[in-house]
């Protein structure tokens, strides 16, 4: 066997132009390993992960699996009661609630995501790294050595498996150890914060068994009571010297894996992967001016290839990279739904990745039935409202209770099963799981917004909050609509509306609630946090200007909203940016592209990709360049700020408004050419459009499901292949197209 030839087809499918984008300067590429865990190497397959850095002499694999997780109840809140919580907010006595709500999720160390295992390798016999590279186009880590030696990673992208490969000229290369993380150490352990993690051993759990044989480990932890999980490495020796290893871990059953096989043609599936790998990327790609925004892009894209299969849990704040310091993940790891989860999906709909987004939705509707007993429990009415932090399971974790317990959670969540469908275009996931999700959202609703079954007067809620302002105080509490609220509640009725449409239904009472809403509040800063409340602070949360992005419910192009957007804008301006966080930034992004503002869209993903995150791009919240742009400089790890910044590029190539779909839509001044291809478009259209030198040369489309399609024309005289001249009518500036399903119709300016 060849030396250094570990997965087989590497060096044919480099040499043979397999790959267009991304490139090798993409790629991560240091000439020395990261020595902290959040700073680590970023392996995974959305069910498995790990991350390689160095750990004191050792090179070290913090490993882990997504649905490792402490499951168990949280003391206390099961007690609380949303009528109860109103009553104490008007007698002004909102310690009572902090004591029940709040304080458990501090307090208590579970339930909590739970971290699996790590190996370790000594690392004295090989030399001085020399080389440390991660190649994003197939997941594949390659570490050389001063003395020769190369070290290969990779978790297979089909199989919950990992892969390890030391070739070296040495028969005495050390195998690698497992090392258990410090669940049963005899000591109390710390109790920090949630933002710091508290000490494993406060979980509780008894002692781990750790059962060695000649050719592998294998690591049996209990947790809780008639539950553990199993880590197993499996190694064979190399002729000539080092050794190729496979780990995985299993939840509640027995670890299996095969002895890797060194003369087998292909020991570890790499073809496979491979293939898989190659079809992500292939499904659609982007060609910016600038390799700054374009690496940070696609190592966000490589990101969510790693995080996300449609079968797995939904992404949570560190997916299957869980904190490997001794200690729980920053804010335990959990499924928060006031923003994390669902900006870590944004971009998944545009680039094409509809199997990766779907473990949202099935994840939604496989915890729905817990979520709904919570809501007979917490809300006192039947339907479907989902906690704002919640465990693997679906079960409320509590936390800030304005935003742990939100009236209008399930709003901001259906948003993505409409998305799931309206990207789409699949009937049968619109009559199986998004009108059934919406039903049950708006019986839930309804019932709250018309207390008494009063379905006649205006639509209010009995309390309403503004992720995340005033933090957890009583002043967080508004007896009037927030405009979070109302915008998402808003948005609602307005997809379920068309939603019903789509699938037959009558979409009556899904107007009749629209009409029902009251205006947004505003007065001359523009968007108000709710009546009478301006936004008067720098604020991490963009919560109030929700109906600008991502509800998209004003845009700029109607003369009517275009004050209210421009106003609001600049207020958030001159409020300035101190308070914010990284993801914060990626997000302004967005808001800046519906605005129709490039220039200022690219500047905050400029200072994003500089200023907040690590050598790895994980989005570390805090300023990473000594408070530069924001107060707070520390560094817990949370993936949403990494994936909204992918949406914000999307969003400067491409948009629908109000139907019309649009290339190109807010591209910074100074990005005179930039292309891109099968980016998806609402309405299951798939996208191809380049610009040169200032104008747009060809827009491509094709339709997977056929229907109207409406395009802003980008040039004023144009050519079309694949369809007829005379079927498509162009009013104001916008085309109008009745397509076939699979037609592939291409514009071509024709220069006047």
């Amino acid at each position: 066997m060849k030396r250094f030839c570990l997965f087989m087809l590497l060096a044919v499918l480099e040499t043979s132009g397999a790959w267009s984008q991304p490139g090798p300067q993409d790629n991560l590429s240091f000439d020395s390993l990261a020595t902290r865990w959040d700073e680590g190497m970023p392996l995974g397959n959305g069910w498995l992960g790990a991350l390689v850095w160095k750990h004191g002499p050792s090179l070290r694999f913090s490993l882990d699996r997504a649905d490792l997780w402490d499951d168990r109840p949280m003391p206390r809140i099961d007690r609380l009661r949303f009528s109860w919580i109103v009553e104490q907010v008007r007698k002004g006595r909102y310690d009572t609630v902090q004591k029940l709500g709040d304080e458990p999720y501090e307090l208590y160390p579970a339930p909590t995501k739970i971290p699996g295992a790590a190996l370790e390798l000594d690392l004295s016999s090989l030399g001085p790294v020399i080389s440390s590279v991660l190649d994003i186009r197939t997941g594949l880590h390659t570490i050389e050595f001063s003395g020769g030696a190369r070290l290969q990673s990779f978790l297979h992208a089909t199989r919950q498996a990992g892969y390890i490969r030391l070739d070296a000229g040495s028969a005495t290369t050390p195998l690698p150890e497992l090392l258990v993380p410090p669940y049963h150490t005899g000591r109390q352990g710390v109790s920090g914060n949630s933002v710091e993690g508290q000490g494993l051993e406060r979980l509780g759990y008894g002692p781990g068994r750790i059962i060695r044989s000649a050719n592998g480990v294998r690591y049996h932890q209990p947790t809780l009571p008639g539950h553990y999980y199993e880590v197993l490495v499996r190694w064979a020796r190399l002729p000539g010297g080092g050794w190729i290893a496979a780990w995985t871990i299993a939840r509640d059953q027995a670890a299996q894996l095969p002895v890797p096989e060194p003369r087998a043609a292909d020991p570890t599936g790499w073809k496979a992967h491979l293939a898989w790998w190659k079809a992500y990327w292939s499904r659609s790609s982007v060609s910016l001016p600038d390799p700054e925004i374009q690496r940070q892009y696609y190592l966000e894209m490589y990101k969510f290839a790693c995080v996300a299969r449609s079968n797995t849990p939904a992404i949570t704040l560190q997916a299957v990279w869980t904190a490997d310091n001794g200690n729980l993940p920053p804010w335990k790891g959990d499924f928060h739904h006031d923003l994390n989860t669902e900006l870590s999906y944004w971009p998944g709909y545009t680039s094409n990745h509809l199997d990766l987004t779907a473990s949202y939705t099935n994840w939604l509707w496989r915890v729905r039935r817990e979520n709904e007993r919570w809501t007979r429990r917490f809300f006192g009415v039947d339907g479907l409202n989902v906690p704002g932090v919640t465990t693997l399971t679906g079960k409320a974790m509590g936390g800030w209770i304005q935003y742990s317990c939100s009236p209008t959670t399930v709003a901001w969540l259906a948003q993505h099963m409409y998305w799931q469908w309206k990207y789409s275009g699949d009937d049968g996931f619109l009559q199986t799981r998004c009108l059934p999700y919406f039903r049950e959202a708006a019986r839930y609703l309804t019932a709250l917004l018309h207390p008494g079954g009063d379905s006649t007067a205006t639509s209010r809620l009995p309390l309403s909050s503004s992720p995340e302002y005033f933090d957890n105080s009583l002043k967080a509490w508004f007896t009037s609509f927030t405009n979070y609220d109302l915008s998402l509640v808003r948005s609602f009725f307005q997809e379920g509306r068309e939603v019903a449409r789509a699938a037959g239904q009558p979409e009556y009472a899904w107007r009749r609630e629209l009409e029902r809403l009251p205006d947004y509040s505003q007065d001359s800063t523009g968007l108000l946090v709710a009546p009478g409340q301006p936004l008067d602070q720098s604020h991490r949360h963009l919560s109030p200007y929700m109906a600008i992005y991502p509800l998209c419910l004003l845009d700029v192009d109607r003369a009517g909203d275009r004050a209210l957007v421009e106003r609001s804008i600049r207020h958030l301006e001159a409020k300035g940016t101190r308070q914010w966080c990284g993801y914060s930034f990626s997000w302004m992004a967005s808001v800046y592209a519906r605005a129709r503002m490039g220039d200022r869209a690219l500047r905050q993903l400029q200072v994003f990709a500089r200023n907040f995150c690590s050598p790895n791009s994980f989005h570390l919240n805090g300023d990473q360049r000594g408070g530069e742009y924001a107060d707070a400089t520390y560094r817990p790890f949370t993936l949403e700020g990494n994936f909204a910044f992918a949406q914000g590029v999307h969003e400067l190539l491409i948009q629908t408004r109000d139907g019309v779909l649009e290339v190109f839509p807010a591209l910074p001044s100074s990005w005179k050419t930039a292309s891109f291809t099968h980016l998806r478009a609402q309405g299951a259209f798939l996208v191809s459009a380049a610009k040169e030198n200032g104008l747009v040369t060809r827009v491509e489309i094709q339709a997977e499901k056929g229907g109207p399609l409406r395009l802003r024309m980008p040039f004023a005289t144009w050519t079309v292949e694949g369809a007829r001249r005379a079927d498509i009518r162009v009013v104001g500036g916008v085309a109008t197209l009745a397509t076939r399903p699979g037609q592939h119709i291409t514009f071509k300016n024709a220069y006047e």
